[in-house]
């Protein structure tokens, strides 16, 4: 874990899972909580303003090598680590080689779509026909969006 993702842990008001007296829900069966999810990129400077402008989430830090992007609901941040010789997963081979992809819900589907692609995502020819669209963020990470209703 970087040592921003450890200063994150750190300013987090959450009880540790080990200073919970008592484990009463089904949740509560783990050791660990999600303290960040890191996207490998080659510019996470230009990856974290991407998707700082999606999601309208600020910049906590941001340097060549790693940025990070605070949840302004309270949860765990998005990172973006700079990955020496990054090549971006296919979307559409057959082997199934996509690694990850994150989905959203909008309010409007068709504005969303507009939006991201202001911001510099791309629409793959390929799309699944269900109500999830998905677009290519910057780096070439796939990504979904998917009506609210």
């Amino acid at each position: 874990m970087s040592d921003l993702a450890t200063e994150q842990s750190e300013q987090s008001e959450r009880p540790r899972p080990s200073e919970r007296s008592e484990r009463t829900g089904p949740g509560d069966t783990g050791f660990a909580r999600l303290a960040m999810v890191t996207i490998d990129c080659a510019d996470p400077v230009a990856l974290a303003s991407f998707y700082g402008e999606l999601l309208g989430w600020e910049t906590r830090h941001a340097d060549e090598h790693f940025a990070i992007l605070d949840n302004p609901e309270g949860g765990s941040p998005l990172g973006f680590g700079r990955v020496t010789g990054y090549r971006p997963e296919p979307w559409t081979e057959p082997d199934g080689s996509k690694h990850f992809h994150l989905d959203f819900y909008v309010d409007d589907l068709d504005e969303a779509t507009a939006k991201a692609l202001a911001l510099g995502a791309t629409e793959p020819a390929y799309q699944h026909g269900r109500t999830l669209r998905v677009l290519i963020d910057p780096a070439g990470h796939p990504f979904g969006l998917a009506p609210l209703e």
